[in-house]
């Protein structure tokens, strides 16, 4: 993608809610400008396809017009497009600039996605190399089906908007999570989200791993509703205050989707731990961040690391913007930003890479 020297904004979209995000560069700094939540009218999205842009069109501009802080006056945007409709996966060329990198992917990349690559969108980075390396080098391709993106791009055009990138959710919330220019060891992300969960195995400087499953921060909810026997708004409400470490009927209802979402987790561990038995040099992954909606639900921390045996921390989508003194931004308290994540890194993007 070529680069266009415009400020831009971070939109986030979901089946439920879109999210907006905007940041300042001010002399060292990244400051929180705007930022804003709408609910999505159901029906407009189903499983990461929009059905309806013309309608999607106008929610984005009705968020817009009901931003926090300043009005945002850049058309450009950087959109986050559904993880569970994309492919990621990381390849070894030989070493090669960048035009021979992307005819060497255009040739092999039928081998790792269902699609002929007439029918998606593609792009590539470079992975940092080990040192020493010098038969090959590692990049991470993604790839997104044109059927899926196009109407995404309609309805920023609908919407009065430009797209200055276009992203895959699991990307913008690594970049959130995961403190630049810092080496991390192995690490699993867990985003968990209004509609969906979202794994991420992050070794090695890059994405190595992603999948999305239905569990849910809505399915608690929904278990809460039908074993209490009242409405949704409620059991939000009661999930909110109670969590895990309330009423036992309220803990009750949830574990069923609490022990299948750990099961979950294992098995995503179990698939890290066979796969660096190949690679010697592999560390053991020892951490899990959770991030998303569904991240602030009391108990849960303490409740992942117990069944998991693992450490289990809640994620800052502040690491890369606030300095290390400064807590969270007034404005967006840090218990609200979980749900910012994939936002924040999308409108870190611009002062990012």
């Amino acid at each position: 993608m070529f680069k266009i020297n415009q400020q831009s904004f971070g939109l986030d979209i979901s089946e439920k809610f879109l999210r907006i995000i905007r940041l300042e560069k001010k002399k060292n700094n990244l400051i929180l400008k705007s930022f804003g939540k709408t609910e999505v009218p159901i029906n407009i999205i189903e499983k990461g396809e929009i059905k309806n842009p013309k309608k999607l069109a106008n929610v984005i501009k009705k968020a817009l017009r009901e931003v926090n802080g300043e009005r945002i006056k850049t058309k450009y945007v950087t959109l986050s497009i559904p993880e569970e409709k994309s492919f990621l996966d990381v390849l070894k060329v030989p070493i090669l600039d960048e035009k021979e990198i992307e005819k060497t992917i255009q040739f092999e990349i039928e081998n790792y996605i269902p699609l002929e690559i007439e029918q998606v969108y593609f792009d590539f980075q470079k992975i940092k190399a080990e040192k020493n390396q010098k038969k090959y080098q590692e990049v991470l391709i993604a790839a997104a089906p044109k059927k899926v993106v196009d109407p995404y791009l309609q309805t920023l055009k609908r919407a009065g908007l430009k797209p200055l990138a276009l992203e895959v959710e699991c990307l913008s919330t690594a970049r959130a999570l995961i403190k630049k220019g810092v080496e991390v060891d192995p690490l699993l992300i867990i985003d968990i989200g209004e509609d969906k969960t979202s794994f991420i195995i992050f070794f090695e400087g890059s994405l190595r791993f992603t999948s999305t499953i239905p569990i849910s921060s809505q399915t608690l909810t929904r278990a809460i509703s039908k074993n209490l026997k009242i409405e949704l708004e409620e059991a939000e409400d009661i999930k909110s205050k109670e969590g895990l470490v309330g009423k036992k009927q309220i803990f009750d209802a949830m574990i069923p989707c609490l022990t299948d979402l750990t099961e979950q987790i294992k098995s995503h561990l179990a698939y890290y731990r066979s796969h660096s038995r190949e690679n010697k040099k592999s560390k053991k992954l020892e951490k899990i961040l959770i991030c998303g909606s569904g991240a602030k639900l009391k108990g849960l921390v303490n409740f992942l690391s117990s069944n998991l045996k693992i450490e289990v921390e809640i994620g800052n989508p502040w690491v890369n913007i606030l300095e290390e003194e400064v807590k969270e931004v007034p404005k967006l308290p840090f218990k609200k930003s979980l749900g910012y994540t994939t936002a924040l890194g999308l409108a870190l993007k611009e002062y990012y890479d």
